[in-house]
């Protein structure tokens, strides 16, 4: 039986990994499908004035609020599944989710960016491939938007171009 890990925050870019995961479950009824939310931790300010259980209590409220089109999809689809929630950095909880679980593969959707914008930011996609050793199949996502696609790009290269010359 093959063990799948679905890393989704319920963002319409999370949706594309699940679909693909949903359809690759009806190719093999086999595949165990394991769903992933991870919740940022709070500042130490919000932990300095609240208690544990009341921080995970709104950890899980969230956490559920964010899988509720999962789970609906998934429902909807027929397919069984189980729910997992962690607290931490979003790779290291994926890579670590993966690990514990024994999954032979993690199936995460991404934004379509240009190669610019990737080189700059460091995605949770490419911090998760580095990490972890079961393989990560990468769906794409939605398109980027212009703002993306031009202004980014745009706006950086502008930035290089006044540090090069304030250098020069």
């Amino acid at each position: 039986m093959l063990r799948v890990l679905v890393p989704s925050d319920g963002s319409a870019n999370a949706a594309h990994g699940l679909r693909h995961a949903i359809g690759e479950f009806s190719k093999n009824r086999d595949l165990e499908i394991h769903v992933l939310n991870v919740q940022p931790p709070f500042s130490q300010h919000v932990c300095d004035f609240s208690s544990k259980s009341d921080r995970m209590d709104l950890h899980r409220e969230q956490s559920a609020q964010a899988l509720a089109p999962v789970r609906q999809a998934l429902d909807d689809a027929g397919v069984p599944y189980t729910v997992h929630m962690e607290v931490g950095d979003k790779a290291d909880c994926i890579v670590e989710t993966a690990r514990r679980l024994g999954c032979d593969c993690i199936v995460m959707s991404t934004g379509r960016k240009s190669s610019l914008v990737r080189m700059v930011e460091n995605s949770i996609t490419n911090q998760v491939i580095e990490r972890t050793s079961v393989p990560v199949e990468v769906i794409a996502g939605e398109p980027a938007s212009k703002l993306e696609r031009f202004g980014i790009p745009a706006g950086l290269g502008a930035g290089l171009l006044v540090l090069w010359m304030a250098a020069n």
